[in-house]
């Protein structure tokens, strides 16, 4: 059975790997102070980001996922952003996605929040099946600026 649980820092050796693969998943890149900014924030208990980490019946870590709210304006009370999750391929179809998404739901409901939401990629089919099981397409068109 599959065990999830809030992002500490004893789980930065397991969750490292799994942002790794998630990155390279993404082909993106990050420099080593950006991840380690990106675990302290995530792992301080008090932090506006939150994370949690999926493991399974050994104990081995196979997904994380990070959100976090934020206040909006057709909202009285704001929406929780689900900004990355990722499960180790191993471990895909056994739940762990439905799993970590549904323990980001609980903490968004706890939360306050109107609506939870997240981006994936268009060619990102299998994740996309699992979503469109769970959840419902907005019909929105993601754009951005780099502004660096």
């Amino acid at each position: 059975m599959t065990t999830i649980h809030a992002l500490t820092e004893a789980d930065r050796d397991d969750w490292l790997p799994l942002w790794q693969a998630y990155l390279t998943f993404y082909e993106s890149t990050l420099a080593d102070d950006v991840t380690a900014s990106t675990f302290a924030r995530i792992a301080d208990p008090d932090g506006a980001i939150h994370g949690a980490i999926a493991r399974d019946d050994d104990g081995r870590a196979v997904g994380i996922v990070h959100w976090f709210a934020h206040p909006a304006t057709w909202s009285k009370t704001g929406y929780t952003y689900l900004e990355d999750l990722y499960v180790e391929p191993s471990a895909r179809g056994g739940g762990v996605g439905r799993a970590l998404i549904a323990h980001v739901a609980d903490a968004a409901r706890a939360a306050g929040s109107d609506k939870l939401y997240w981006l994936t990629a268009e060619t990102n089919a299998t994740a996309r099946a699992l979503y469109d099981r769970v959840a419902e397409r907005s019909g929105f068109i993601h754009y951005q600026i780099d502004l660096h």
